[in-house]
């Protein structure tokens, strides 16, 4: 007996040095208090949960620096493979998967866009921003983002424009999850306002959280909240007001969060829970117990549990992820999506784009009710190439 309890006693110790030493070595130290105070959503009484599930992508073509020819098939197979997957899913409205492209801009080449926007014309997606920058100024970071912005509207379809200023709107990924600056070394960014100033330019959310196990992963966690900024230190994002039914904007920007946690359904070694960060790739494929887990993250907005917002993300155009992000794994997930949160009466699931959850957020902000699917140009309209494509379709029903 006392051997059997010094075993059971020895087994406890070796788990518990296990978990401390990943969390030194993963930074888990920063996020895990705020993930062990937050708790899931009490579900709704009556009524089904609807899953909102939007998939952004850092969408880098030049990946590892190659030649043309090269990026060329990477955009290729995406937008033929692409096609014939979510061409065999539809959500609860009848739509497809959507992709959100955010493509860097210091990787532009007019071709790979003209494929991208033809993809998302045909209802498959949309085109946002991406960025790595390093060593940045305030104006240099300006006048990047403007000019990109007004490229990729004029010359490709994309972004769409303020209904009542105007002005362009995009979503925001930062490369290297460096966020406002938020390495403590104070590479991949430089900028120590940048929330402000992607405000400025039009930004209507960022959406590059999570970043963990990266150093620049924030203490708030599973949120989606409004973060201040302050041009003297930076991270300011570090934590914020979360958004909330009946609220009013506040801070700088907007900051719409995938799940993060511990996934002890698929531990290392049979012990260590993994980090469930919402990476999808080779190495991390979309198991139907990862989607489980994310839907049961719950993020939402306050008051409205019943709208679950899931944003998972990958980085789309490397050769060893593509069978992953493209063929069955994909494949899987989406039908498990539809099997498991689609019945109608227990679930309701929404395919949407980055600026759709966006727009369902705002709709849940100023009190909406029932089908989400139904605000998914809430405030901002669908992009150029988006509405070209319902006009031609109304004109040949009106035909």
């Amino acid at each position: 007996m006392l051997a059997f309890l010094a075993i059971a006693v020895a087994a406890v110790l070796l788990v518990i040095a296990a978990l401390a030493l990943a969390i030194r070595s993963r930074n888990m130290q920063i996020w895990l208090g705020g993930y062990l105070r937050r708790r899931p959503p009490v579900p709704p009484a009556e009524g089904p949960v609807h899953v909102i599930f939007c998939f952004v992508d850092h969408f880098e073509p030049n990946w590892g620096r190659v030649d043309l020819a090269t990026q060329r098939a990477r955009v290729d197979r995406w937008c033929r493979d692409y096609r014939a997957l979510a061409g065999r899913h539809r959500d609860a409205d009848g739509r497809p998967p959507q992709h959100s492209f955010f493509y860097p801009e210091e990787e532009y080449v007019e071709e790979h866009l003209d494929k991208l926007a033809a993809l998302c014309a045909e209802g498959y997606g949309e085109i946002e921003i991406h960025l790595h920058h390093d060593n940045d100024t305030a104006d240099n970071f300006t006048a990047t983002i403007d000019r990109f912005n007004k490229l990729l509207h004029d010359r490709h379809g994309a972004l769409a424009r303020d209904p009542i200023t105007g002005a362009l709107r995009f979503g925001f990924i930062h490369g290297n999850w460096c966020l406002d600056n938020s390495r403590a070394d104070g590479r991949w960014c430089g900028i120590n306002n940048e929330l402000v100033l992607l405000r400025e330019l039009g930004c209507y959310a960022d959406f590059t959280l999570p970043s963990a196990p990266s150093e620049t992963q924030t203490r708030m966690v599973n949120a989606i909240y409004y973060a201040a900024d302050d041009p003297n230190r930076p991270k300011s994002h570090d934590t914020g007001v979360p958004v909330r039914v009946g609220g009013t904007p506040s801070g700088d920007l907007m900051i719409v969060q995938g799940p993060l946690g511990l996934n002890w359904r698929e531990r290392r070694f049979g012990l260590i829970p993994r980090i469930e960060n919402a990476d999808v790739r080779r190495g991390c494929p979309p198991t139907p117990a990862r989607v489980d887990h994310w839907v049961r993250t719950g993020i939402h907005v306050e008051g409205r549990p019943e709208w679950v917002f899931v944003k998972v993300h990958t980085h789309g155009t490397q050769e060893r992820d593509m069978d992953t992000l493209l063929g069955e794994a994909a494949d899987a997930m989406h039908a498990h999506l539809e099997h498991a949160y689609n019945d109608g009466a227990r679930h309701v699931l929404h395919y949407v784009t980055a600026r759709e959850m966006y727009n369902i957020i705002k709709a849940a902000e100023a009190g909406r009710r029932g089908n989400p699917g139904d605000y998914r140009d809430f405030e901002l309209p669908p992009p150029p190439h988006r509405m070209g494509r319902v006009a031609a379709a109304a004109g040949t029903v009106a035909a």
